[in-house]
């Protein structure tokens, strides 16, 4: 009888649920149908979080931005900005409920360098010259982290769980390429029209590059694993849709960060001493002081723009004499150094470059896609931005983040075999792409790239903490 009544009322509620909806689209009110969606991932919230945050994952490279207000008013990716808000939220309640989390996890020193640096983000959000919007970087900045390192970390504590993790992302981000493929055939493969074709999925086409460059090292790890012919045939065919993604991207730092990731994968196959690429790249950096003046002469010389033809396109990265990409990239470098020395300290606060570059533009330094009007982009690097928006700590505070997980990295990779060796080599390498990706551009303040950066990060993190020490690494623990 019991069982009877449930049902009963179920049936009467998804009645009424379509009944109401259906007069709803009548009048053009179409939100109401969201509400079973937003019951189920309130319900994983609770109740599966390891799922919501797969699915989170899953619906990155497919997010789209929806800005209210213009440029300087609320912009927020859709639908993972909300469900990532939401998510802190939930842990940092749990957090101060349970008052549990691994030990291990916080006490890691790639953990406490984050928080160092989100530290230092508050402190210089206070300071702000914009305390608005710096406070609103720092939040986004906040559930990227939480989400993305603090509870990535512990869904890795199961092994697998890496798997899922990496697929999450490549199998819509296949289709995103896939799209823009096919858009851009339409514009007969145009190297201007690669720059947005894959819109309204990634912003530009730098921040698509990037993406790619960084998932691009983690497919080999399925391809060297032990998996079926089938599996690795069809791990193979991914590699050249991605390949073709990245060439008709048009984005020559993620082709750099490609061929600099090569050339990491031997350093570690071939087991280089760090002592040995230190006295290398001390000779390196003599021999380029010393020759400065003729290279930038040279450089000078270069005026071949940016081209639809691969070998041209290549050539143009050195041209900074007539490509106005270039230029205005050294533009706001220029501007963010001259920020940066009128406050050293704390800086112009977080996120606050594009408001503020504007009067330290040189009339001889601007180009023809040169702005006043806080648009078109920031400061177009991970290093150099912080400078001017927190101060000199604002960098270092990063930079210790790269060397600790590059440095307890190394030693891992070193430690383990087989597979979890391979695991870690090549997200080590794919995060090394975006490491070099960062001197040219900044995508960290976006779900895009922080999505995939700190649950890199966390990966290491966690397999250092939890697979270090096994006494037969070779096969212990994989799964």
């Amino acid at each position: 009888m019991i069982r009877i009544l449930n049902a009963y009322w179920i049936y009467l509620a998804s009645f009424l649920f379509i009944a109401l909806n259906s007069y709803l689209f009548y009048i053009n009110f179409t939100y109401l149908a969201l509400l079973p969606l937003g019951i189920a991932l309130i319900f994983m919230a609770f109740f599966h979080i390891e799922k919501l945050m797969w699915f989170i994952v899953f619906a990155t490279p497919i997010s789209f931005v929806l800005e209210i207000g213009g440029h300087g008013g609320i912009g927020m990716s859709l639908p993972t900005d909300p469900l990532m808000f939401g998510v802190m939220l939930l842990f940092f309640f749990k957090l101060l409920y349970s008052k549990s989390f691994d030990a291990k996890i916080f006490k890691h020193p790639v953990t406490i360098s984050i928080i160092i640096y989100l530290l230092w983000i508050f402190i210089t959000s206070i300071t702000s010259t914009m305390p608005i919007v710096s406070f609103k970087f720092f939040v986004a900045k906040l559930w990227f982290i939480v989400c993305f390192y603090f509870i990535t970390t512990q869904l890795f504590a199961k092994y697998s769980n890496y798997k899922t993790y990496f697929w999450a992302y490549i199998i819509p981000l296949i289709g995103v390429i896939i799209y823009s493929v096919i858009r851009l055939s339409i514009y007969s493969f145009d190297e201007k029209a690669a720059h947005w074709v894959m819109w309204p999925f990634f912003r530009d086409h730098t921040s698509y590059g990037a993406v790619l460059a960084m998932y691009c090292p983690i497919l080999f790890i399925f391809l060297l694993k032990k998996n079926s012919p089938l599996f690795k045939i069809i791990t193979l065919s991914i590699i050249g849709i991605f390949t073709i993604g990245i060439i008709l991207s048009y984005t020559r730092a993620a082709w750099l960060s490609l061929f600099a990731a090569i050339a990491l994968y031997f350093i570690y196959k071939f087991r280089i001493k760090f002592s040995s690429l230190m006295l290398v790249s001390l000779f390196l950096g003599v021999m380029l002081a010393s020759s400065w003046t003729t290279i930038f002469q040279s450089l000078e010389k270069n005026n071949q723009d940016s081209s639809g033809e691969l070998a041209e396109h290549v050539q143009s990265m050195s041209n900074v004499s007539t490509d106005a990409s270039n230029l205005e990239r050294l533009n706001r470098w220029s501007c963010a150094w001259r920020m940066f020395l009128e406050k050293p300290i704390v800086g112009w606060g977080p996120g606050t470059y594009i408001f503020q570059y504007a009067p330290f533009q040189l009339s001889n330094e601007m180009t023809i896609i040169s702005t006043n009007t806080s648009s078109n982009g920031n400061a177009h690097s991970e290093y150099i931005g912080p400078l001017a928006e927190s101060g000199v700590l604002g960098t270092l505070t990063f930079l210790f983040i790269i060397i600790a997980v590059f440095y307890r990295g190394s030693l891992l990779y070193h430690k383990l075999e087989g597979e979890k060796k391979t695991v870690i080599l090549f997200t080590l390498l794919g995060l090394c792409t975006y490491v070099l990706h960062g001197f040219m551009n900044n995508y960290l303040d976006t779900d895009k790239l922080s999505v995939p950066f700190w649950g890199f990060i966390a990966l290491i993190v966690a397999m250092d903490v939890n697979y270090k020490s096994l006494p037969n690494p070779s096969e212990g623990g994989a799964k």
